[in-house]
């Protein structure tokens, strides 16, 4: 999931092919739908991002009482209006009335706590959950943002890999060679340093030991001379999330597949191709794409039907972006890596987001 951040924007703003009364403000790669006439192009205002949680006073001032989605519907979902895809709220709100909104953009503030906007927590199942320790060696994930709120990350032109992006939960686990000791956790608690004990009821330990990771783990930190390896996969079936792939999260034909690898070599911490290191050992996420970038050829490749279980049995959640040489990005002030989501994913219906 990426991190949260409202913030003011410079607007491009497109019609509406569907509505006479509609047209399409345009952030980053993001098209929002709004009144005909409430902006210009050149104009700047406020972008509140989907998994965005508002307050009531804002829904009200807003005009989306009701409109909302989840329980309480107070969250931002992505919608189709009149045929179009619409991605976030743009407006201006009252408290920010004596803002100057340019220079707000270009310095990059973020409203979110002066606005009481929160970010979406997804909830945790019980088999996802379990008793934690502090977990202080514990190597954590980082957030991914999105290419379409950030297409600056990636220069057009420039070498990148482009994995499919799998609808599970996020399993990660630390070789510490040190201690001779294996944690595993999920991204939420990993989040906070803390990892799960072990119980062959939960539902990342069981991937770990059906899969052998943490004697890979340990073989590979043998290999690399690390200090601690940390290996990161999807978990996913039936069970897991509303897209399956074939395999079923309850029983023995649990998904597992690895989308990363860090090592902390000589004191540094390094982002690793799991490709060149686990291929034969691990399953893998899949490769669809190594080659040049460009933002829309990406954003094609992350729609269509998934390759995972080799039988597309359902649509594609959607694909990761990363440099073929691991680099840090000056765009979102970490490593260069970034998602692009299917508009398909983010409109079906009755889909689940546990984390």
């Amino acid at each position: 999931m990426s991190t949260l951040r409202v913030t003011a924007e410079i607007l491009t703003v497109h019609e509406h092919p569907g509505a006479d009364a509609l047209e399409l403000a345009q952030v980053g790669l993001y098209r929002a739908v709004v009144a005909k006439g409430a902006y210009r192009t050149g104009d700047a205002a406020v972008y509140i991002p989907e998994q965005s949680v508002l307050p009531a006073g804002l829904i009200e001032e807003l005009g989306l009482t009701g409109r909302l989605a989840g329980g309480n519907r107070d969250r931002v979902k992505a919608i189709r209006l009149r045929g179009e895809l619409s991605q976030g709220i743009v407006c201006r709100p009252k408290a920010l009335a004596d803002v100057d909104l340019v220079r707000a953009a270009a310095e990059g503030t973020d409203f979110a706590q002066l606005l009481g906007i929160t970010k979406w927590v997804p909830p945790v199942p019980p088999t996802m959950s379990g008793e934690v320790e502090s977990a202080a060696e514990l190597l954590p994930w980082v957030d991914i943002e999105n290419i379409q709120r950030y297409p600056e990350i990636f220069a057009p032109g420039e070498p990148v890999v482009v994995t499919e992006k799998l609808h599970g939960t996020a399993c990660l686990l630390t070789y510490s060679a040190e201690l001779d000791r294996v944690y595993v956790s999920s991204k939420g608690f990993g989040a906070k340093s803390l990892a799960l004990k072990e119980d062959p009821r939960n539902l990342y330990w069981r991937a770990v030991r059906s899969h052998g990771v943490a004697e890979v783990a340990a073989d590979l930190a043998a290999r690399l001379g690390a200090r601690r390896v940390g290996i990161f996969g999807e978990v996913y079936g039936a069970g897991v999330q509303d897209l399956s792939y074939g395999a079923d999260g309850r029983r023995d034909t649990l998904g597992y597949a690895v989308f990363d690898v860090s090592a902390e070599i000589d004191g540094r911490v390094r982002w690793l191709s799991p490709a060149e290191l686990l291929t034969g050992r691990l399953p893998l996420v899949p490769h669809l794409f190594t080659g040049p970038y460009d933002s829309e050829h990406v954003l094609e490749i992350a729609t269509g039907r998934e390759t995972v279980s080799g039988r597309e049995l359902h649509l594609r959640e959607g694909v990761v972006i990363r440099p073929v040489a691991e680099r840090h990005s000056p765009v979102t002030g970490t490593r260069a890596i970034a998602k692009a989501v299917s508009p398909s994913y983010l409109t079906r219906k009755n889909g689940t987001e546990y984390e």
